[in-house]
């Protein structure tokens, strides 16, 4: 039997992110986001309330919480603002390969001090050469006794040369293609790591992205993740972890362009009358509320894929690439339904239709995710 009815802890858990969304997250929202910076005192507060480090499990210092629960969280704060969640969020991205591939040794060594306060994490894959083609990789590690010096430089990368933890992903031996590819564990403070440029972008702004330079950045043989070589493996492993909760994410984007339309079509009279009972406007409510609701189940569904072990793979493409097209597509309606007034940035809806677009671009673009989705279905 299927059931949609939420536990009584997940129910919880909901009401605490929706409650900080709504208290914390919105009211500074568009300060951050005009100041383009990481409201910091709500880092602390989203750690002190088990906001942080979701699935990360209990013994480490984490919430242990099921991929499930962790997507429900992922929408009520991205519902707040996707780039402060995303801020939170990356944390997520960047402990999944410890959490995948590291021994127990490396989880209680790492994790649990990590977890223990405020930090943020950041996953290093991306170079300004090697996006989608990650067998391009330039970032080099080599060999020296018993570390491993890297050089190279990461780009668009969330919470970079700011991060207390970084998985950096670089190559041993070029020439190997994907199969030199290698994955570190490489603590912040570890010399030679720092912060190139800062980007500047359309939305999403209250996240930190920036380029991470690696000069001669000795780490222990003991920070290798599995072996030399499977780095490739273990990043794919990540993103089918994670592309169903950017997928929740872009449900909450999604979400709040509905019910900011929604309340506006209400309050908005013309002609006598609110635009709400204009069927047109009408017709595109419906529209768009089906689209999120679809999303949604199909974010959970993935998330379940996860929960039960299942093979993910195409379903997380499919949840990841779906939502970040539906958060598109409603929040460039809810701009529609607002007019000119949408445009302006007296109302919320031209900020989630700017931060709506990273969606379909980043952990993946949704082309390479139609790709993945194609690979399985003729597989």
């Amino acid at each position: 039997m299927i059931s949609f009815k939420l536990t009584e802890e997940q129910e919880q858990i909901r009401k605490l992110a929706r409650s900080f969304a709504e208290k914390e997250i919105i009211p500074i929202a568009a300060e951050y986001d005009e100041k383009e910076e990481i409201p910091w005192h709500i880092v602390e507060k989203a750690h002190a309330l088990g906001l942080m480090n979701r699935t990360v499990p209990v013994e480490y210092g984490g919430q242990g919480l099921d991929h499930v629960t962790d997507a429900i969280v992922a929408e009520e704060l991205a519902y707040g603002c996707l780039g402060i969640s995303g801020a939170l969020g990356a944390n997520g991205l960047a402990l999944a390969p410890i959490l995948i591939a590291g021994t127990p040794e490396q989880k209680e060594k790492f994790l649990k001090p990590f977890c223990a306060k405020p930090q943020l994490a950041a996953f290093c894959l991306t170079e300004p050469n090697a996006g989608s083609d990650v067998a391009s990789i330039s970032t080099t590690a080599v060999r020296d006794g018993d570390y491993y010096v890297i050089n190279g430089r990461k780009c668009f990368i969330t919470n970079g040369g700011i991060a207390s933890l970084y998985t950096v992903f670089a190559t041993v031996d070029k020439s190997k293609g994907l199969k030199g590819i290698t994955a570190f564990i490489v603590p912040g403070d570890t010399p030679g790591i720092s912060m190139g440029r800062k980007e500047k972008k359309m939305g999403d702004r209250a996240s930190h992205v920036a380029e991470v330079i690696f000069e001669d950045v000795r780490v222990p043989k003991e920070n290798v993740l599995w072996s030399e070589g499977q780095g490739f493996k273990i990043a794919m492993m990540t993103l089918d972890r994670t592309r169903p909760i950017v997928g929740a994410a872009a449900v909450g984007v999604a979400r709040r362009a509905l019910e900011e339309a929604i309340k506006y079509s209400k309050q908005r009279v013309q002609f006598g009358k609110p635009i709400c009972e204009n069927q047109a406007i009408q017709f595109m409510l419906a529209d768009m509320a089906t689209k999120v609701e679809t999303a949604r189940l199909l974010v959970w569904y993935a998330c379940w894929l996860l929960d039960q072990g299942l093979p993910v793979s195409k379903i997380g493409a499919m949840a990841k690439m779906y939502a970040a097209d539906v958060a598109m597509s409603v929040t460039v309606d809810a701009v529609q339904i607002f007019g000119g007034y949408g445009y302006m940035r007296d109302y919320p809806v031209e900020k989630l239709m700017r931060d709506a677009k990273i969606l379909q671009i980043y952990e993946g673009t949704n082309q390479i995710q139609r790709i993945v989705i194609a690979r399985n279905l003729l597989a």
